[in-house]
């Protein structure tokens, strides 16, 4: 077979080329052409694919992404926005912490235990390329029903994969969430987080500068087992027609990650390089068009001087490999020897496979043959941009007329306690000690908060107790009934449980789940909640720094729910001064802050009771949550209250039982005046949360509440082995503990 290089490329104009294969619409394709003057490569095919795919381009979300910069807020805090790898914050003492959440959804259904793996070191290694440590890892969680055979083949697969390859990192598993809908039946998300610290000055990013400076690609050799990978798996819908892909499901080798992990960090403590990128998605493609895009533009690589791990692969292979554990440096020439001098101790295999060049072009060569001589930029970042058709989808209103608010309630109390042990006990609020316990969450010995608590915090100095914490929430119940309000609610929640924890919310980092973008209903949703979210960041104050889009989650012609995932990340002095959700004390005096009203579109109630989704989402006051986080963190600095919980899915009742286990003390629970037991217990208004004051210090704590206008109500006591609602009804611990903690193992074991 003859090697199809730029001079055959040249010569054969009219050669059939598979385009439409590797995912590129006719336009596309002839885009290519112009851009090179003549048909592409094979290898350059393969490159504009995979770096023209959704996953990667962003071509469908770019218009409404822009956004989150127009609409950014001031905040002196941020160090590296949106472009790069991570985003970077600042937060405080000298430290810089860069934190990003990313999916890898398609890839976990097809293979669950590999998918998952390999979403944790990626988005790890995407934290290392910033130039910081990686200290914990989160992981949002999304499942069809529980009770579907499907979902015992791939959540068990997920957890094992996520504990697997993070545990053997030495990472902590502090954080996220696990969510049952039919929805996501066929179409698991599998989203990842993590967390970097460095100093300022450490910084790193990804660009290929200076003339003469050579290109490394170190880590583990490529292989077969990631060509096309998310990249081309993340582009297209699920459908039973097409073949299953599972040789384009990355492998992961989390022993191999640790060592490329140290030997980097070692490498960046020399300064040995002047610029860095991981190879996830896309791989090599990506990894030498965003290098040479955003340096000085020119890069010559030797293809053939790649170790694989299999011989027979393709230049085109190599170039859309997505095999992991592996990066690429840029190091000036007298520093060469001393990078793989360092490699060489750590057992990672390095090799020079190019140089940067004067020119404007990134040129590929396979045995002194070119390859590839492309203009970068039309690579990176000037691929396809589409304004996609798009909306209100003609069904939405009648949803939102189909108001839970008038559902069947309750007829008297006996039926009451009846559907809170139900609600307690149903997958998405029961425990989720049997999966989360998979992970190791104290590891390395810095884990202050970890799950079930509202938000995951690690301390980052031993001797200030500097910490950061962490907190990811998202509703795709309520995104469904109102994509803009769903959006914000999801923001408001994650930035309250960061709040609840004592830390002070900085800033944003988002994935956002979604089906087709070529369908117009889809869109809407997608720019409706792009919406909501900036302009709630832009009244919080919390800048979006990085994230991810996932679209074409849907099998057939079945969309999951708009699921806008939102980490956000904040900052703590002292960690001993945390706040945990544990009612520990007998005798504290519990408090819920903010206001309760009728708001039950969404609801976990509505779902567990009468699997029912319509009405309207809780309303969203982001006014309110700024003030309430204000309350909390004062709160919690200066030792007014032992413990704090965020109210969000299944009301007050379900924080109150998860604060009672969790402490292993019961509360006394009144019902205020001017509410019903059952709003009282199940509403799910949002910017609220309850709090257990030692009574020497309900004074002062009311006196703040009272100082800045927040309504602060006396709801009663820690006490006894129940969580009794005075004239309504009690449920001892042991009954609600069984019900709690019973649901998932009796699902899953």
């Amino acid at each position: 077979m003859t090697l199809d290089t730029v001079k055959h490329a040249s010569g054969t104009p009219d050669a059939e080329q598979p385009w439409r294969e590797l995912g590129l619409k006719e336009d596309e394709y002839a885009r290519i052409r112009e851009i090179l003057g003549r048909r592409p490569t094979g290898a350059e095919l393969a490159m504009y694919s995979v770096m023209w795919s959704e996953h990667c381009s962003y071509k469908s979300s770019k218009v409404h992404l822009r956004q989150f910069g127009e609409k950014a807020p001031e905040n002196d805090a941020l160090l590296v926005g949106i472009g790069e790898n991570a985003g970077v914050v600042d937060v405080g003492q000298g430290y810089a912490v860069t934190f990003k959440v990313e999916s890898h959804n398609h890839p976990s259904y097809i293979e669950p235990y590999q998918g998952a793996a390999t979403g944790v070191g990626g988005i790890v290694r995407d934290i290392l390329a910033m130039g910081a440590r990686p200290v914990a890892v989160v992981d949002p969680l999304r499942f069809g029903a529980p009770d579907h055979p499907d979902t015992r083949r791939v959540l068990p697969g997920v957890v094992a994969g996520i504990g697997g390859y993070g545990n053997c990192l030495g990472l902590p598993n502090i954080g996220g969430e696990v969510v049952f809908d039919s929805c996501y039946q066929g179409n698991p998300l599998v989203n990842a987080g993590c967390i970097g610290v460095m100093k300022h000055e450490d910084i790193h990013l990804a660009k290929a500068s200076g003339p003469g400076n050579k290109v490394i690609l170190y880590g583990a050799r490529t292989g077969g087992d990631g060509i096309g990978g998310v990249s081309v798996l993340a582009s297209e819908t699920f459908d039973d027609s097409k073949p299953a892909k599972r040789p384009a499901v990355q492998v992961g080798d989390p022993f191999q990650e640790k060592l490329l992990i140290e030997c980097t960090l070692e490498i960046f403590r020399e300064k040995l390089v002047a610029g860095i990128q991981d190879l996830g998605g896309a791989g090599l493609s990506c990894a030498t068009s965003e290098l040479a895009s955003a340096g000085s533009g020119g890069m010559r690589v030797e293809l053939d001087r790649v170790h694989l791990r299999d011989a027979t692969l393709s230049p085109e292979e190599i170039l859309m490999s997505e095999s992991q554990e592996r990066m690429c440096a840029i190091v000036e020439p007298d520093k060469v020897e001393r990078f793989l001098a360092i490699c060489e101790k750590w057992d990672v295999i390095a090799t020079v496979i190019g140089e940067v060049t004067e020119g404007e072009r990134l040129e590929i060569y396979w045995h002194g043959e070119q390859i590839v001589d492309v203009p970068p930029r039309t690579v990176a970042h000037e691929g396809p941009v589409y304004e996609r058709p798009y909306a209100r989808p003609s069904w939405q209103d009648a949803l939102q007329a189909d108001d839970a608010n008038a559902l069947p309630r309750p007829a008297d109390a006996e039926e009451l306690r009846a559907q809170v042990l139900r609600l307690v006990a149903s997958p998405n609020q029961a425990s989720k000690a049997w999966i989360t316990d998979q992970y190791d969450r104290f590891v390395q010995g810095n884990t202050v908060l970890a799950q079930p608590e509202d938000a995951g915090m690690v301390r980052i100095d031993e001797e200030s107790n500097l910490g950061v914490a962490m907190a990811t929430d998202g509703n795709g119940r309520y995104a469904k009934l109102d994509p803009y309000t769903g959006a914000q609610l999801a923001l408001a929640e994650a930035y309250r449980n960061v709040a609840a924890s004592g830390a002070r919310p900085l800033a944003v980092s988002d994935c956002l789940n979604f089906g087709s973008p070529e369908d117009p209903d889809v869109m809407w949703q997608f720019a409706e909640a792009t919406r909501g979210l900036a302009d709630a960041c832009q009244t919080l104050g919390t800048p979006v720094t990085g994230g991810n889009v996932s679209l074409y989650n849907q099998t057939g012609e079945t969309a999951i729910h708009p699921t806008p995932v939102v980490a956000v990340l904040g900052v703590i002095d002292d960690v001993t001064r945390r706040t945990p959700i544990a009612f520990a004390e007998e005798g504290q005096l519990l408090y819920l802050l903010g206001d309760t009203r009728e708001e039950f579109g969404g609801s976990a109630w509505s779902q567990v009771v009468h699997d029912h989704l319509g009405g309207l989402p809780p309303a969203v006051d982001l006014d309110r949550e700024r003030l309430l986080a204000e309350i909390l963190i004062s709160a919690s600095r200066d030792g007014m209250i032992d413990a704090a919980h965020d109210l969000s899915d299944g009301g007050l009742v379900q924080a109150v039982a998860e604060s009672c286990l969790r402490g292993g003390k019961g509360a006394r629970l009144v019902v205020p005046d001017g509410l019903d037991a059952f709003t009282f217990l199940l509403s799910e208004s949002a910017g609220r949360a309850v709090v257990a004051v030692p009574r020497s210090e309900e004074l002062r704590f009311t006196d703040m509440c009272g100082a800045r206008g927040l309504p602060a109500t006396r709801i009663g006591v820690v006490d006894g082995d129940a969580v009794e609602v005075q004239g309504a009804f009690g449920i001892p611990l042991d009954e609600l503990r069984a019900a709690h903690e019973e649901t998932i193992p009796g699902l899953l074991a």
